[in-house]
């Protein structure tokens, strides 16, 4: 009976330690599968399809940015013109590369061209996603800057930075590259990201809704974007207590970080320095000499601009005279801003001299 119950004992022991055997050798091949996959992950990337959409986007733009000197092509009757396309895109006014396709190359001679560089402001956005072939639905942002100078005062200068913010996306990718230029280091990040909200941003910087005897009405409007900004979907909206009135702007192109007027009347019209001078007498919206679009007592008037995902315009800038605001004006004064953002009522004066387009 004993030898029995030892044989017994002796079964067990072996049965337990075969088991634990067992279980030794599935953990350590487990161990070895999840090595294995993590290293596959790292090798193959994510398996989100999404993603490696915008990592190839982010690629081929960045090579395409920096492989050659890039080119434009006009349209012509709706079709594109090939037989005047041309590799000096950044030649091309604003205008003239909004109504064409523009594949921005910075590249000339081998060396990064900073006349190129400088004509981005030039491009929009849209025409940037488009010319670089980027799909539907993406957008972009490019920063240019030193990131090393024998010149202390030249490092981390930004010569470029401006496109859609990374966090208004979901899911961005960027890809960069080094220049060296003489004693400089320059870096240039191209972010792609699947959607987010346009940095689209204009503002008021001077009106003049009471304008002298035969001269015009006007609103100068400035770009403080590094990229060029398409009109379209941008919308003026007057209130004042006789009425309201729109003007929806269809086109038109404003190159960053330039000053434009829009006008009762471009041919009376004191320019300054303004980049480009647009005509709304013909709209009704602003008016000339005795003809007021413009409410001369007390008025708003609204700065707008409307995605195309979007119904509703949103407000992006407005100005007030009149009513509460102590801004009562006499013919020929304007309304200035003082550069405060956001913008209030407290931020606008009355200059001693109007300055449109300055």
């Amino acid at each position: 009976m004993r030898k029995q119950s030892q044989h017994s004992l002796q079964r067990d022991e072996n049965g337990l330690t075969a088991v634990i055997e067992f279980l030794s050798a599935f953990t350590l091949f487990l161990m070895i599968l999840t090595a294995f996959l993590s290293l596959a992950q790292l090798e193959m990337g994510s398996n989100d399809t999404s993603v490696d959409r915008i990592d190839r986007a982010a690629y081929n733009g960045l090579d395409r940015m920096t492989s050659n000197s890039g080119w434009f092509v006009p349209m012509l009757d709706s079709n594109l013109d090939y037989e005047n396309a041309t590799t000096e895109w950044h030649d091309v006014s604003a205008n003239e590369l909004d109504n064409g396709v523009v594949q921005v190359g910075l590249m000339l001679d081998g060396e990064l061209d900073f006349d190129r560089v400088s004509s981005l402001s030039n491009v929009t956005e849209d025409g940037m996603v488009k010319g670089l072939g980027l799909d539907d639905g993406l957008s972009l942002f490019i920063e240019i800057k030193i990131i090393d100078s024998d010149n202390s005062s030249r490092n981390n200068l930004v010569l470029f930075e401006g496109g859609t913010p990374r966090n208004t996306a979901q899911t961005s990718s960027s890809a960069s590259v080094t220049f060296q230029d003489g004693a400089e280091k320059i870096q240039l990040i191209l972010e792609v990201h699947d959607g987010g909200r346009k940095s689209n941003s204009l503002h008021i910087t001077e009106i003049s809704p009471r304008s002298v005897s035969g001269s015009p009405e006007w609103i100068e409007v400035s770009n403080p974007n590094d990229f060029a900004i398409s009109l379209e979907g941008w919308s003026f909206n007057h209130i004042s207590p006789s009425g309201e009135t729109n003007i929806l702007l269809k086109e038109g192109v404003l190159k960053g970080h330039s000053t434009t007027l829009f006008t009762g009347d471009a041919l009376s019209q004191d320019v300054g320095n303004a980049t480009q001078v647009i005509d709304l007498g013909q709209s009704g919206f602003l008016g000339v000499g005795s003809i007021s679009g413009l409410d001369d007592g007390g008025g708003i008037v609204k700065l707008s601009y409307t995605q195309l995902s979007e119904f509703r315009p949103f407000e992006i800038f407005r100005v007030e005279w009149g009513g509460d605001t102590g801004f009562f004006l006499t013919p020929s004064q304007t309304l200035e801003w003082n550069g405060n953002i956001p913008a209030s009522s407290s931020d606008w004066f009355i200059p001693s001299q109007p300055s449109p387009g300055n």
